[in-house]
């Protein structure tokens, strides 16, 4: 094997290349917090909501976890121009993101409701609380924080699938690997250069979100602590 590795062209594409991750990391951080929170709604719908409220939350679920994320994206913005509905690329792909990872915290967080034992929100409705109260004091913190490596998880994962939107021309990191392995003919030293920012990144994202639970869930502090 005679293949001479040649980095030189990151002299000139750093520039190119940071350009790219910071738009993976606004797509990311976006798709996140709205997808988080659309997705508790959802699960909170899914569980205590009316019925025909349940089933078309069960049936959305379905759909979008059924179904590929490059065709939702692909729906979103070719589909949608064949109807004569212009949607920016960034606009598409992060709400094909958001409308995909909602479809996973929504069972994930659903799962962590149900855990809960039905003798609190008995207990905390004897003492006068509302309903919703309830749900929102009482039953979704705890499901959050039982759920939360999981959903930590699917949020990376999610960073991940941003790499899909390059098929839509949204200029992230890895449609920005594309246009340089184009103009360098050096797609092994760039694929290279991007996965390592990839798994950069991921570590981040999972280092971010564990120092985060210990801010939001206070008994997380204090098994750290004791350890």
């Amino acid at each position: 094997m005679d293949y001479q590795f040649d980095f030189s062209f990151l002299a000139t594409s750093w520039g190119d290349i940071l350009s790219g991750v910071g738009l993976t990391i606004r797509m990311s951080v976006l798709s996140i917090a709205l997808g988080f929170a659309a997705g508790a709604v959802f699960a909170i719908t899914r569980v205590y909501g009316r019925p025909w409220a349940q089933k078309t939350v069960a049936w959305y679920v379905d759909l979008i976890r059924n179904t590929p994320l490059v065709i939702q994206a692909f729906w979103l913005f070719f589909g949608l121009a064949a109807l004569h509905v212009r949607v920016p690329a960034l606009t598409a792909a992060v709400f094909a993101l958001v409308v995909n990872v909602a479809a996973y915290t929504t069972e994930i967080i659903r799962a962590g409701i149900e855990s809960i034992p039905k003798g609190q929100l008995e207990a905390a409705e004897c003492l006068g609380l509302k309903r919703w109260r309830v749900i929102w004091h009482v039953i979704l913190p705890q499901a959050v924080e039982k759920m939360y490596p999981s959903l930590i998880s699917q949020f990376v994962l999610m960073m991940l699938a941003t790499s899909i939107m390059s098929q839509i021309s949204a200029e992230e990191l890895t449609a920005i690997g594309y246009r340089i392995q184009s103009e360098t003919f050096r797609g092994f030293e760039i694929y290279i250069v991007i996965a390592v920012v990839y798994l950069i990144l991921s570590w981040l994202l999972r280092l971010t979100m564990e120092q985060g639970a210990r801010i939001a869930f206070p008994r997380r502090r204090r098994l750290a602590a004791q350890k």
